[in-house]
C-alpha cells in the first residue's frame, strides 16, 4: 500500500466515519484502492488530496453524489476544481 500525505488521511478517515455505515466498508475498498491508482498515474510516491477527490467522484455511484460533495466540504476536501467545470 502506497504511503498517504497526513493530512490526506485524516480527511479521508473523517469522511469514511461520517459515511453510513452501510456504506461505509465499500468505500473502504474501492477508493483507497483507487486513490493509489490515481497517484502511481501521476508518478507520484504520496497519494495527495486530488488523488481521493477524484477516487470518491469515480467510483461513487451518482445517487450519492450529493451526500458525498456534502461530506468532503465538511471534512475541508477541496472538490471545487473537479465538480465545478
Amino acid at each position: 500500500m502506497m504511503q498517504w500525505e497526513k493530512r490526506t488521511q485524516q480527511k479521508y478517515d473523517l469522511m469514511v466515519a461520517k459515511i453510513p455505515l452501510f456504506h461505509r466498508e465499500i468505500t473502504k475498498q474501492v477508493v483507497p484502492t483507487k486513490a493509489e491508482e490515481n497517484a502511481k498515474a501521476r508518478g507520484a510516491s504520496a497519494i495527495e488530496e486530488a488523488d481521493v477527490i477524484q477516487a470518491f467522484l469515480t467510483e461513487v455511484p451518482k445517487a450519492f453524489y450529493s451526500m458525498m460533495i456534502r461530506l468532503m466540504d465538511d471534512v475541508g476536501f477541496n472538490h471545487r476544481p473537479f465538480t465545478e467545470r
